[in-house]
């Protein structure tokens, strides 16, 4: 039997009959439930290669490591061909193209993508923002926007908050009140941020979407696998991630309404994680998300322990559902249970809450859609063995497969061009630049006022020290003015006489 049945169905396994899901219905969702250890990975790998074979790319986040074995064609040992047999299932062993990606570039090809594009409310979910926090965010980006700083990574962020918090005052009156203790906040965060290795997630070459949905020459789509057994420790990063790559295939994909196979499927491992702790306004973006991203072709799969993990209104938007072993040991696992059970369309040959706590390993109640979008009835099926390898990798085979990527080379050099970084620092130079020429005018005023100074008390010096002319009479001056005086004094009495000489004659 083969992994694609007809032109328009995957195999997932056997129950009364082949259990298939129809791919015109693939980009309706879905889930992978049970407890640790019940073959939820084994599900994925079959339904990833399947999809693969069919055509259609496939994204997914490997959080243990052992989805990787995928990439390379299985060796089935004796129980696998005895499940195949009974299956009346040929195991050939094959296996998809496979591309790898880490998001700190160390198992695979890098990931990354700009703070502008990540955006202020994802960001600040990323960060653990309350809502006073995420609104001055939102006012660094707008600013941002408004001045042409390009915000690409995090050093572009930092840069961004210090000249909003510089600036505080002119932008609160425009944009309302900006504290610098909540800038100061902002970045303590971001530091925290870069200590888990955000650092190599922002930044250029961003990751082009084109690349997630690559088919090979024979037409079988290419699988992704997100190297997630670091990133898994920093649960934050992870989740706001995977839902940023939901947001922008949203919101770059055009509308398809139902094509006859999904353009992408998305599989998101430790689902719990997208939602746990989650605000309000966060969950209804998801919730859209998953709403409508349907539409664009693309059907998204969540792998969790327990359906209860996921929230009614993105639970109800799940149409297939593959329901591995649960067990009930708590009052609370009990009403997991039971809601788990209570999903499914009831078969009458089995009661389907005691069926989930009996299944063995590979073995799961599946219900997928018919070709009117309509629940089939749950069947108890058993899981078709892969037809690629089982477990991980070693290092040196996932090597030479990032080596022979199609992408090989394209995301390995951080580009750094410029942008607000660049441009915040020429401008603060510039500034200084000025600055330093004024204050060098000023200066040079008043060296020049000094210098001015120094001259009038240097000519005033002078001017004191100058020879003045004498005021004393040397003794032949004074008898040679004495002589004048005396010969001028007789001159005068004889003239004196000789008028009134003359007057008393005419008397």
């Amino acid at each position: 039997m083969a992994l694609i049945i007809g032109d328009g169905e995957i195999l997932l396994g056997l129950g009364d009959g082949p259990v298939t899901q129809r791919l015109d219905r693939s980009n309706r969702h879905g889930v992978i439930a049970g407890a640790t250890g019940t073959g939820k990975t084994v599900t994925l790998q079959v339904m990833a290669q399947a999809f693969s074979d069919a055509g259609v790319p496939v994204f997914a986040a490997d959080v243990k490591g052992d989805l990787s074995g995928i990439a390379l064609p299985g060796t089935p040992n004796d129980k696998m061909l005895a499940r195949a047999a009974a299956m009346d299932l040929t195991l050939a062993p094959s296996a998809p193209p496979t591309l790898f990606w880490d998001l700190f570039g160390q198992k695979g090809h890098p990931i990354r993508t700009t703070i502008s594009e990540m955006g202020p409310v994802l960001l600040a979910r990323l960060l653990e923002l309350n809502d006073v926090q995420e609104g001055v965010l939102t006012i660094v980006f707008h600013v941002a926007d408004k001045d042409g700083l390009l915000l690409l990574d995090l050093k572009d962020l930092q840069a961004a908050l210090k000249y909003v918090a510089d600036h505080a005052a002119e932008i609160g009156t425009e944009y309302g009140n900006v504290s610098p203790a909540t800038v100061g906040t902002i970045q303590r965060k971001l530091l925290a941020l870069q200590s888990q290795g955000a650092d190599n997630f922002f930044g250029e070459p961003a990751l082009r979407l084109a690349d997630l949905m690559r088919t090979d020459v024979a037409g079988r789509g290419y699988v992704s696998l997100l190297a997630a057994d670091t990133l898994i420790n920093a649960p934050k990063l992870y989740s706001t991630f995977l839902l940023w790559l939901l947001s922008e295939l949203f919101e770059e994909l055009p509308e398809v309404g139902d094509p006859e196979k999904p353009k992408l499927v998305f599989f998101f491992d430790e689902a719990h994680l997208l939602f746990n702790d989650a605000p309000k306004p966060l969950l209804d973006k998801i919730e859209q998300v998953v709403r409508l991203i349907r539409s664009k072709g693309v059907g998204i799969y969540f792998v969790t322990q327990n359906p209860a993990d996921i929230p009614d209104a993105v639970l109800g938007q799940l149409g297939a559902r593959v329901q591995h072993a649960l067990r009930a040991y708590t009052p609370a696992d009990q009403k997991g249970l039971k809601a788990a059970a209570q999903s499914f369309r009831v078969n009458p040959g089995f009661d389907t809450a005691e069926t989930i706590q009996a299944l063995g390993v590979g073995e799961a109640l599946v219900s997928t859609l018919d070709e009117k979008g309509a629940p089939c009835m749950v069947q108890k099926t058993l899981v078709r063995p892969p037809a690629s390898r089982l477990g991980p990798l070693t290092p040196e085979e996932r090597a030479a497969q990032i080596a022979k990527s199609p992408v090989a080379g394209q995301y390995d050099q951080v580009i750094d061009r410029q942008s607000a970084y660049e441009l915040l620092q020429d401008r603060a130079q510039q500034a200084q630049h000025q600055s330093d020429l004024a204050s060098a005018e000023v200066e040079a005023e008043k060296r020049r006022a000094a210098e001015d100074k120094i001259r009038a008390r240097e000519d005033a010096a002078r001017a004191r020290a100058a020879p003045r002319a004498s005021s004393r009479q040397g003794m032949a001056e004074t008898f040679a003015k004495s002589l004048l005086r005396t010969v001028a004094s007789q001159a005068g009495r004889e003239i004196m006489r000789g008028v009134l000489g003359s007057l008393r004659r005419s008397r």
